[in-house]
């Protein structure tokens, strides 16, 4: 160092975040073995604490002396830490290694804090403590998995992380109208919700689990989420939740539809504003209705869980989708501005996202971008009418009387907005 001149605090600042490392994870494996007697346990936060310190002075020397020393030092801790554990087991027949992982961890953690990473290491060492102290629920979520819950999730990675990045993205057939990329995302996206409405029944119990599934389901496919819960009321035998659940996905669809368009297209904001809300102010409130209806104090807590993962119900959606798009594609193509309300309410039938972006697209060339707001609003309309009667085609008289209800109002509703900016 030249005389005179500041000394570098930076690796003093760096061994002690190592050292602090150390310390928060011994502290989450001390509290946990605070019972176990003193020397009777392998490393508590002193310990813990000492060994993340040791893995930044070996990062510190590794820098100097080589990355290799760095490895024959976390070679030497790990069979210290071995000893150790071999010789608890003899006395406790505690076969648990995960003290002896997580003082590895602390010690790399260590090393990596000083290598110029602080920021890793203390994220690193956060995760590592969630993780530890997350042992009671991830071991009851276990004991609650099921051998058909395990297929269901390997299916549905199969089909989404082999299947789905390999299929390519541009149109094929007439029009080149059909995207075998977006047309397998919808059959993901259906058995993904599918999936993810029984995880989340399953955890969170009925009537959460259903809630929980209506509102993050609506802001991917309100469609999608219909046609699940309704699938799951018929084969419960429960409807007030399923109901509710749809009601609250079709509310959501709304504000993601309006973000959608005036992303695209922020002209139509105020066109689509009145109708949207007066729709989310109806369905919201049946929403909420519903859910706090009990019944007769069945609603849900005897509600039976089928298959987690229909294929053949999303493959037969995800075909019943391509040729809506076929169809609409054609009209628009065949009757020019003539056919946008037509190929709106066809389009709506599925889902509203397509046309939206379309329309949203088409309305900043057009002389009249009033035929694309309502061309917006007739599939969003269309597509509330067709969740109720789906609802109710699949689950029965039962889903009608609790879904119908609340569609229809808010279709009427959506069409007086209409009318009031006319």
């Amino acid at each position: 160092m030249t005389p005179g001149a500041a000394p570098d605090i930076e690796p003093f600042i760096l061994l002690g975040l190592a050292l602090a490392l150390g310390l928060l994870i011994g502290t989450e494996r001390g509290w946990r073995e605070r019972e176990t007697p003193e020397g009777g346990r392998i490393a508590g936060i002193r310990t813990f604490g000492l060994i993340g310190f040791l893995g930044g002075l070996w990062g510190l020397l590794g820098d100097v002396f080589g990355q290799f020393l760095l490895g024959f030092a976390f070679l030497a801790v790990a069979a210290v830490l071995i000893f150790a554990h071999m010789e608890e087991t003899r006395t406790s027949r505690d076969m648990g290694i995960t003290t002896v992982v997580a003082a590895l961890v602390t010690f790399a953690l260590g090393a990596v804090a000083v290598s110029g990473n602080a920021g890793i290491a203390a994220a690193g060492a956060v995760v590592t403590v969630t993780l530890l102290s997350l042992k009671p629920m991830l071991h009851g979520w276990l004991r609650r998995i099921e051998h058909r819950d395990l297929l269901a999730g390997i299916k549905l990675l199969l089909i989404s992380v082999v299947i789905l990045p390999v299929l390519p993205n541009e149109g094929y057939g007439p029009w080149e109208a059909l995207n075998p990329f977006e047309i397998w995302l919808m059959v993901v996206l259906i058995a993904g919700l599918s999936f993810a409405g029984y995880v989340a029944i399953k955890l969170a119990g009925a009537q959460r689990g259903i809630l929980f599934t209506g509102l993050f389901g609506g802001l991917v496919s309100s469609t999608a989420t219909t046609l699940s819960l309704a699938r799951l009321a018929r084969d419960g035998g429960s409807y007030v939740l399923p109901a509710a659940g749809i009601v609250l996905a079709s509310a959501v669809m709304l504000p993601r539809m309006l973000v959608i368009a005036t992303v695209i297209n922020p002209a139509l904001l105020p066109g689509l504003l009145l109708p949207a809300g007066l729709m989310i102010v109806v369905l919201g409130a049946a929403a909420v209705i519903l859910a706090r209806r009990r019944g007769d104090g069945s609603e849900g807590s005897d509600l039976k869980l089928s298959n987690p993962m229909e294929l053949r119900v999303a493959l037969t959606f995800g075909a019943i989708l391509a040729v809506v798009i076929l169809v609409a594609t054609a009209l628009h193509e065949w009757l020019g501005a003539g056919g946008v309300y037509i190929a709106a309410a066809i389009s709506g039938i599925a889902d509203v996202d397509a046309i939206t972006i379309s329309l949203a697209r088409m309305a900043r060339e057009a002389e009249d971008a009033g035929a694309m707001m309502h061309g917006i609003v007739i599939a969003v309309l269309v597509n509330t009418l067709f969740k109720g009667l789906l609802a109710a085609g699949i689950a029965g008289r039962g889903m009608a009387l609790r879904v119908l209800p609340a569609m229809l109002p808010a279709i009427a509703a959506g069409a007086a907005g209409v009318f009031l900016l006319a």
